[in-house]
């Protein structure tokens, strides 16, 4: 198990330019749990999980790691604490994906410290964890956006750090390696204890695999808590402009959010007559 770490934002305002996009925010990331951030497109999620990963510095306020300012800690050490898979990575022209996954070790690594059994045993082990053995000598240039997704991924489970911060690390998938990608970071914080910050777009795989919801609006914090807590029908309303209805995951027993577009519940024109019609509430009541 590893060591819990504590991360926190404290009255956090960040910006590109003249155009702030976090505005006074406070958040503090519960250890050895799976925290996902969700919000509209261009609330600020994204620009979070930099500035929490040293990536941007803050205008104003701090991010701390373990009480001590996450822009004044030296980077190697920093490095081996916490990992990042950011939203749009970009690899070294012609480079192999062992090769790309193997630079994940190099936090471990001294000024003059070889590659080492345990860097091999990383690698391989972050190759069969991403189903991406196979692919290991050829370029990830040549890779499928699904494919390439998932070797960032293993170069960041190589990483081996106590906490991972993951940019929409679903992104390009299909459904199938989305839950792959997903039970994968479960078993890691529940076999390693890893902390684990991710940004998510869809509100129902946050929610049923994260422990910990925090749900961003227009820069700012709507609300943090549990599933239950945070996925509610005001929620989505407040958050993202769209009405709902959020029942219960009959198979997670978590909160699931049955999104109403403009025009309501459509029948099936299969279904028999009588059984598609009806309002959502209808449904619920009957």
């Amino acid at each position: 198990m590893t060591t819990d770490h504590t991360l926190a934002a404290e009255h956090l305002t960040l910006g590109y330019g003249d155009r702030t996009v976090v505005r006074s925010l406070d958040l503090a990331v519960p250890p050895g749990r799976i925290t996902a951030i969700v919000g509209a497109n261009a609330c600020g999620k994204s620009t979070l999980l930099r500035s929490m990963s040293r990536l941007l510095t803050p205008r104003e306020g701090r991010v701390l790691l373990d009480g001590r300012r996450i822009h004044r800690l030296p980077a190697r050490e920093l490095a081996r604490t916490l990992g990042l898979l950011p939203q749009s990575p970009v690899a070294p022209e012609g480079i192999t994906v062992a090769d790309l996954v193997g630079r994940g070790r190099h936090p471990h690594q001294g000024m003059f410290s070889r590659w080492r059994a345990e860097d091999d045993a990383a690698v391989a082990a972050a190759l069969e964890a991403t189903d991406t053995t196979a692919l290991a000598d050829r370029s990830v240039d040549e890779l499928s956006g699904g494919q390439r997704q998932r070797v960032w991924i293993a170069m960041a489970l190589a990483q081996r750090t106590d906490i991972l911060l993951l940019d929409e690390p679903t992104t390009f998938l299909d459904a199938s390696h989305q839950i792959e990608v997903l039970d994968l970071l479960t078993d890691l914080n529940r076999d390693r204890g890893t902390t684990v910050v991710m940004v998510l777009h869809d509100l129902n795989l946050a929610a049923r695999y994260a422990d910990h919801l925090v749900a961003l609006a227009a820069g700012r914090l709507h609300t943090a808590g549990t599933p239950s807590e945070v996925l509610t029908e005001e929620m989505v309303r407040a958050v993202f402009g769209l009405e709902s209805r959020v029942i219960e995951d009959p198979l997670s027993g978590r909160p699931l959010m049955l999104p109403i577009g403009r025009h309501g519940i459509r029948p099936d024109p299969a279904a028999p007559s009588g059984a598609g019609g009806g309002s959502l509430e209808g449904k619920r009541m009957g």
